[in-house]
């Protein structure tokens, strides 16, 4: 009898290679989606440990680099495979200048490698895998750190392509906001205390740019905090009528740009009383994002520069209420949308 086959060891492999789930994070696609490829257009890789598990050298990662900016151009799938083997690389592809994907890289900076694997996945439109990357990063992560190291950097990478790109791109910015959206949206909240004054969350009027309440939204409900969220450019009458009736604790209003921010607006939200006569009550208000500048102008708000730190004061003022010496802002210096943004 023939001895069995052993597995490779280590010292077999080639030193970089890699395993499946380490190259789809590097390519920004899903490990299903390189099966596929493998499948469709017999682009796996050169080598297997153990006859099962793939095993990636610097040789196939190329030819998927080069598959995937094809991919991005515009070219259909299965010719962009066939010029990927037929290059037949000799080691890793040189990334052009401006970063990983060649021309149309997102200018991310020094980033995590989700983050640029997310940033792949939009420039190609690769929606399946925008998805599944976004909710491998919220179930590793959370969704806190998952917002502030991977979706605002990509998000604000995406928004600074889009600014210096002319009308091109705006369908990656799209994509990407519609999935960032959908993730946040299926959170679930955890129940909290019963009779819990809520937390108000809104845009300013004429303000579209909702991703970064919505992110908080998330948060608080996964505190077990009560939201009640509106979204996008609510009307100046129909927020202080949603102040009224429902009596929050504390109003978060979002600005993204100057030209929407509002210090009128706020004054008035901030001095609205709700309740029956004779047991009136007020909100706390708290001005979120870079369009309301660096500090509150009123005593009566606060300000928030950041996600993690912005929870913590919300929470603050659903424990106890309003602390002394006035209403808290949270630390550090005031985040644009690679903060807390998009």
């Amino acid at each position: 009898m023939h001895p069995e086959p052993r597995p490779p060891l280590p010292q077999d492999l080639p030193a970089a290679a890699l395993s499946t789930g380490a190259v789809a994070r590097h390519l920004g696609v899903s490990p299903t989606t390189l099966r596929s490829w493998e499948r469709r257009y017999a682009i796996g890789p050169a080598r297997r440990e153990g006859g099962r598990h793939r095993r990636w050298t610097p040789q196939d990662v190329a030819r998927l680099e080069l598959m995937c900016r094809l991919t991005a151009r515009g070219v259909p799938p299965a010719e962009a495979a066939r010029a990927a083997r037929g290059a037949a690389p000799s080691g890793p592809a040189r990334q052009p200048r401006g970063g990983p994907g060649g021309q149309g890289a997102l200018p991310l900076g020094e980033v995590r490698p989700e983050s640029r694997g997310l940033a792949r996945a939009a420039v190609r439109l690769d929606a399946s895998a925008v998805q599944e990357l976004l909710e491998a990063a919220l179930a590793e992560l959370g969704l806190v750190t998952a917002w502030e190291e991977i979706i605002a950097p990509t998000l604000h990478a995406v928004g600074r392509k889009w600014a210096s790109a002319g009308e091109r791109y705006v369908e990656v910015e799209h994509l990407l906001s519609w999935h960032v959206s959908g993730a946040m949206h299926r959170i679930r909240p955890v129940p909290g205390p019963p009779r819990t004054p809520p937390v108000l969350l809104a845009c300013v009027p004429g303000e579209q740019h909702s991703l970064p309440i919505e992110a908080l939204a998330a948060a608080l409900g996964e505190r077990g905090l009560p939201v009640r969220m509106f979204g996008a450019a609510l009307p100046a009458e129909a927020l202080r009528d949603a102040v009224r009736r429902t009596g929050p604790r504390a109003v978060v209003l979002w600005s993204q740009s100057r030209t929407t921010a509002d210090p009128a607006l706020a004054r008035a939200v901030a001095g609205i009383e709700w309740g029956l006569r004779g047991a009136r009550g007020r909100s706390a208000l708290l001005l979120a994002g870079p369009g309301w500048g660096a500090a509150a102008a009123d005593p009566r708000t606060g300000r928030l520069f950041g996600l993690r730190s912005g929870l913590d004061v919300i929470a603050e003022l659903a424990a106890g209420g309003h602390p002394a010496g006035g209403l808290p802002a949270s630390g550090g210096a005031p985040a644009g949308p690679a903060a807390y943004g998009s």
